[in-house]
């Protein structure tokens, strides 16, 4: 059991680096227009690299039905599809 748990913790950490190593899906990099990907840069745009992929999908979708209002971001996710939405916030939460 101890083996089989230690293999899997493995796989996942392997799996998930090459994620984070992964090129950007399509729509990614517009985001890095307004949200910095340095730690050291100071904004009030925050900075999605490591943030929890749910979250990130709640506030897009929020953002494009309208619920969540902006002064660009509202506009700028009525261009994303839910799978589009998606694929980056898993791309995002993997980064650092």
């Amino acid at each position: 059991m101890g083996r089989t748990l230690a293999a899997a913790i493995g796989i996942a950490s392997i799996a998930a680096a090459a994620v984070a190593s992964a090129e950007p899906p399509a729509g990614a990099a517009s985001c890095s227009g307004c949200h910095p990907a340095s730690t050291r840069v100071t904004s009030p745009v925050p900075r999605l690299a490591g943030l929890d992929r749910a979250a990130i999908v709640r506030a897009m979708q929020d953002f494009r039905s309208g619920t969540r209002t902006a002064t660009v971001m509202d506009r700028i996710a009525k261009g994303f599809t839910d799978e589009e939405i998606r694929a980056i916030a898993a791309w995002y939460a993997t980064q650092k």
